[in-house]
């Protein structure tokens, strides 16, 4: 059965999902104080307008925290009600004690409980619809690829998972071999305009490696479909905004065409604000470094016997050696054999030692770091010597991560946390460039807060 032309793209789905979660809501407030006498969210009240834009702040910045706007968690229900509830469970907290962007305390309290129930039933509701009618296979994005098989395979493996794309044919020269789901147009035959209409194809992604691949004939015809609007882009370009980390293809040894440092590497208003964002939350994260110290040293001494801080030398900026400070969280001749990464489930991690990992709370003494200038809140995650000469020699582009500070927490560290091997760097590597090449105060927002949701849901390393 052919698929609708109308589909909704990534981005629109979440600037749907972000738009009714804040409308629905208010509808569900209205609805409520118009049957009944409830009076804690008053549409009368001359501040209504202010009460119903910071309850949509803290809506929007808790379904950021708990993973609302994830696609992934959106389209399962068991995730969408959990993070719900705890969106709705802490905007309600938010909301209650800040009466001055929102009403007085109500004498009745029970009117709080209300309140937390129609934000908790409005937002769901809105959910549940997205899941049973937009989340469906009729505004599935239908797309055809144009490349050779290796790279046709390549986006296949990309998009297994992905919600919003289906791939439904591919133009090349050859058949793939074990792929009887997709339909293949020879190169020398295909008419664009004409796949497009009977496949319903809504996008063409085009190779990006084999330029000869395409003859004259095949580029009029997408300068002709790229006139009527159709959407053509190419493959790294299509792997780099599904993945949000940089296409293998962009780097060979001219990979300056592609791979470019962010215009805000030169921004001096940027990086003025980085370092003053960076020192003042390193003087919150050394108080609250200073704080923990009794608590782990008299965990430790049951627990994690042994010295309650370790320093390891790391790469920095320019590849500069410096002292980097965490708690310790393996037994104490952890490394009698030489350095080693750690592995999951390490036998030499305490059973204390991964509570402080899990939590990231082994991180905090690093915050002296950031303080001391050696490291930046956010950036790639700093890795010793011995290893980045293993990487550096593996990969040859590792060395490009070296150019800004390393951080807290970075893009890689938020995207790809757990890396023990070298194919586990390479990917992590991916991400790290994507950062470099595309940071901004956005991204280092996105950043802070899905660490905030790792720490929250307990996925450190």
């Amino acid at each position: 059965m052919p698929q609708s032309n109308l589909h909704f793209s990534i981005s629109e789905r979440k600037l749907y999902l972000r738009f009714l979660d804040v409308v629905f809501p208010i509808i569900g407030f209205y609805l409520v104080s118009l049957f009944t006498d409830y009076q804690y969210f008053n549409f009368n009240s001359p501040q209504i307008l202010k009460w119903s834009i910071s309850l949509s702040i803290y809506i929007l910045f808790f379904g950021v925290v708990f993973e609302m706007y994830n696609l992934k968690v959106a389209s399962d229900k068991y995730l969408t009600l959990r993070s719900a509830l705890l969106t709705s469970l802490f905007a309600t907290l938010f909301y209650v004690f800040t009466p001055y962007f929102s009403p007085l305390l109500p004498s009745n309290r029970i009117q709080i409980f209300y309140f937390f129930g129609v934000l908790l039933v409005s937002i769901l509701v809105n959910r549940f619809i997205y899941i049973q009618f937009i989340f469906s296979p009729r505004f599935i994005k239908n797309i055809l690829i144009i490349a050779e098989i290796d790279e046709i395979e390549t986006v296949i493996a990309l998009n297994e998972h992905k919600n919003a794309n289906k791939i439904i044919a591919y133009v090349s020269d050859k058949k793939m071999q074990d792929e009887e789901n997709l339909t293949f147009i020879p190169i020398q035959e295909v008419i664009l305009e004409d796949a497009i209409t009977h496949y319903f194809i809504n996008e063409i992604i085009v190779t990006s490696k084999s330029l000869k691949f395409l003859s004259k004939k095949i580029n009029n015809q997408l300068i002709e479909l790229f006139e009527k609007g159709v959407i053509i882009r190419s493959i790294d370009n299509f792997i780099e905004e599904e993945t949000n980390r940089v296409s293998e293809g962009q780097l060979t040894p001219n990979f300056y065409n592609y791979f470019t440092f962010s215009k805000s590497h030169q921004n001096n208003l940027y990086l003025t604000f980085r370092r003053i964002f960076d020192v003042f939350f390193a003087i919150i994260g050394i108080l609250f470094f200073l704080i923990l110290i009794p608590i782990v040293f008299l965990i430790n001494l049951i627990a994690n016997k042994g010295k309650l801080l370790y320093v390891q030398k790391r790469i920095g900026k320019r590849g500069i050696e410096f002292n980097i400070f965490k708690f310790r969280t393996m037994v104490s001749n952890a490394e009698k054999n030489g350095a080693e990464w750690a592995q999951k489930n390490d036998q030499r991690i305490t059973p204390f030692g991964r509570i402080l990992r899990k939590s990231r709370i082994d991180e905090v003494p690093q915050f002296l770091n950031v303080f001391s200038g050696d490291m930046s809140l956010i950036g790639p995650r700093p890795e010793r010597p011995e290893f980045v000469k293993q990487l550096e020699n593996e990969l040859p582009f590792y060395a490009i991560r070296h150019v800004i500070k390393p951080g807290l927490t970075g893009w890689a560290q938020v995207m790809h946390p757990y890396a023990n091997t070298v194919e586990d760097q390479h990917i992590k590597l991916m991400y790290d460039l994507y950062y470099i090449k595309e940071r901004n105060l956005l991204l280092d927002f996105k950043i802070v807060i899905k660490t905030i949701s790792t720490i929250l849901f307990f996925r450190g390393t």
